[in-house]
């Protein structure tokens, strides 16, 4: 099947869709994304995505590219299109075309927009009955992880090296505490019971999926504690798990070669797991 794409404000075949060469977002990663997750045709957290867009573009300074009852009618029309009852959309806007040139190009540039979807078994995954190994690597990224930028080198090169080790992943490491991983968020549940993940700020991407599931949390007394956590006490840890999108609740049951706990997934992992996805195709749109 030839999926259908939205690429600056037209519906295309994928194989017939192109950018301009001169996009910023080619030349210089000035862009930023979200991806939302599809469930049963509808969409996840949808809300959550559109005011972390809006504060990645005022971050930058880009435009905003449509009216956010645009955007959402390109994700349902896509989802329709391509008939995805799971999966993803993938959202990216840049700064636009112009001439390379390292200054901004002037204000009233168009912004570039471009959607796509992506097939993916979101509900039953392998690694959420398995779990994931993880390997630690140093956090070589520019300071602003918490704006949702298209510059994902390191991030990829990281994810290569964990494979490269015989890991599912890699979480970040910085300073001697855990960052986040190479595209998602980072939590361990120590000795106590307690869920303990960093605090936001701008060391770590502001994850919809961990706000959601640290709210879900709560609600049912799993205490929680925001604050930094070291390698050292991640592998000493009684659970960890990671989250994101695609991954919504994922156990880590090795850290660089160390099982977590007993080697495989927690019940609290499990827990949050279950009703994250509970919560998400209740409240899907």
């Amino acid at each position: 099947m030839v999926r259908t794409v939205y690429v600056n404000g037209a519906f295309r075949p994928e194989n017939e869709a192109c950018v301009s060469v001169f996009d910023r977002g080619f030349l210089f990663a000035d862009a930023v994304y979200e991806v939302t997750s599809v469930l049963s045709g509808r969409l996840v957290d949808f809300k959550a995505h559109m005011a972390r867009l809006r504060r990645s573009l005022s971050e930058l300074g880009l435009r905003k590219p449509a009216s956010e009852d645009e955007l959402l009618a390109i994700h349902r029309e896509l989802v329709s299109r391509n008939d995805l009852d799971e999966g993803l959309v993938y959202m990216q806007v840049t700064r636009g075309a112009a001439d390379r040139d390292f200054l901004f190009p002037p204000d009233d540039t168009p912004p570039g927009l471009v959607l796509f979807t992506q097939t993916s078994n979101l509900r039953v995954r392998p690694q959420a009955e398995t779990g994931i190994r993880i390997v630690s690597i140093p956090d070589l990224r520019w300071q602003r992880r918490d704006i949702k930028t298209v510059q994902l080198l390191y991030p990829s090169m990281a994810k290569t090296e964990a494979k490269r080790r015989g890991a599912d992943d890699a979480w970040l490491v910085e300073d001697g505490v855990v960052t986040e991983g190479t595209s998602n968020n980072a939590h361990i549940v120590n000795a106590e019971g307690t869920l303990v993940t960093r605090d936001l700020s701008h060391a770590i991407l502001h994850g919809i999926t961990r706000a959601a599931m640290l709210r879900l949390a709560e609600e049912n007394d799993i205490p929680v504690e925001l604050r930094s956590f070291s390698l050292e006490e991640a592998q000493a840890a009684r659970e960890a798990f990671i989250t994101s999108a695609s991954a919504f609740v994922t156990p880590v049951v090795e850290i660089d070669g160390r099982p977590v706990g007993d080697g495989t997934p927690g019940p609290i992992t499990r827990k949050l797991r279950q009703i994250y996805i509970a919560e998400a195709e209740r409240t899907a749109i």
